[in-house]
Protein backbone atom coordinates (compact mmCIF):
# COMPACT_ATOMS: atom_id res chain seq x y z
CA UNK A 1 0.00 0.00 0.00
CA UNK A 2 2.43 2.65 -0.90
CA UNK A 3 -0.35 5.17 -1.07
CA UNK A 4 -1.71 5.00 1.95
CA UNK A 5 -1.54 7.95 4.49
CA UNK A 6 -2.55 7.37 8.07
CA UNK A 7 -5.88 9.54 9.14
CA UNK A 8 -5.53 12.49 10.96
CA UNK A 9 -6.56 13.10 14.25
CA UNK A 10 -9.26 16.47 13.99
CA UNK A 11 -7.40 19.10 12.74
CA UNK A 12 -3.58 17.84 13.48
CA UNK A 13 -0.95 17.93 10.78
CA UNK A 14 1.41 15.67 13.18
CA UNK A 15 -1.19 13.55 15.25
CA UNK A 16 -2.65 10.62 13.41
CA UNK A 17 -5.18 7.70 14.88
CA UNK A 18 -5.11 5.27 12.00
CA UNK A 19 -6.56 1.33 13.08
CA UNK A 20 -3.61 0.12 10.13
CA UNK A 21 -0.83 2.52 12.41
CA UNK A 22 -0.17 1.42 16.01
CA UNK A 23 -3.71 -0.04 16.48
CA UNK A 24 -5.08 3.18 16.31
CA UNK A 25 -3.05 5.11 19.09
CA UNK A 26 -2.02 8.16 18.69
CA UNK A 27 0.90 8.71 16.69
CA UNK A 28 3.49 11.11 15.14
CA UNK A 29 2.55 11.13 11.94
CA UNK A 30 5.96 9.66 9.52
CA UNK A 31 6.73 7.88 12.57
CA UNK A 32 5.81 4.47 14.18
CA UNK A 33 6.12 6.68 17.44
CA UNK A 34 3.21 7.03 19.56
CA UNK A 35 2.06 9.87 21.33
CA UNK A 36 2.01 8.21 24.80
CA UNK A 37 5.46 7.12 24.42
CA UNK A 38 6.64 10.53 23.66
CA UNK A 39 4.95 11.92 26.64
CA UNK A 40 6.29 9.08 29.41
CA UNK A 41 9.94 10.05 27.77
CA UNK A 42 9.74 13.69 28.65
CA UNK A 43 8.22 12.74 31.60
CA UNK A 44 10.81 10.38 32.07
CA UNK A 45 13.38 13.80 31.80
CA UNK A 46 14.51 13.04 28.16
CA UNK A 47 16.00 15.44 25.59
CA UNK A 48 14.38 15.55 22.14
CA UNK A 49 17.96 14.69 21.29
CA UNK A 50 18.05 11.55 23.88
CA UNK A 51 14.39 10.36 22.07
CA UNK A 52 16.26 10.26 18.81
CA UNK A 53 19.42 8.18 19.93
CA UNK A 54 16.71 5.86 21.76
CA UNK A 55 14.59 4.82 18.59
CA UNK A 56 15.34 4.41 15.08
CA UNK A 57 12.92 6.52 13.59
CA UNK A 58 13.67 10.32 14.89
CA UNK A 59 10.90 12.40 16.52
CA UNK A 60 10.23 15.54 14.48
CA UNK A 61 10.63 18.57 16.80
CA UNK A 62 7.92 20.19 14.78
CA UNK A 63 5.11 17.61 15.90
CA UNK A 64 6.37 18.59 19.73
CA UNK A 65 3.37 21.98 20.25
CA UNK A 66 0.69 18.97 19.23
CA UNK A 67 2.09 16.24 20.89
CA UNK A 68 1.96 18.96 24.13
CA UNK A 69 -1.59 20.21 23.04
CA UNK A 70 -3.41 16.92 22.89
CA UNK A 71 -2.31 16.09 25.46
CA UNK A 72 -3.41 19.29 27.32
CA UNK A 73 -6.96 18.24 25.72
CA UNK A 74 -7.16 14.37 26.87
CA UNK A 75 -5.99 15.65 30.38
CA UNK A 76 -9.22 18.44 30.62
CA UNK A 77 -11.45 15.95 29.48
CA UNK A 78 -13.72 13.93 31.55
CA UNK A 79 -13.78 9.66 31.57
CA UNK A 80 -16.89 9.00 33.30
CA UNK A 81 -16.42 5.12 34.71
CA UNK A 82 -19.62 3.32 35.44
Amino acid sequence: MPDWQPAAYKDYQWIVADPQLLGGTLAIRGTRLAVSLILECLAAGMSLEDINDSFEIAFPPEALPEVLKVASELAGSFHVAA
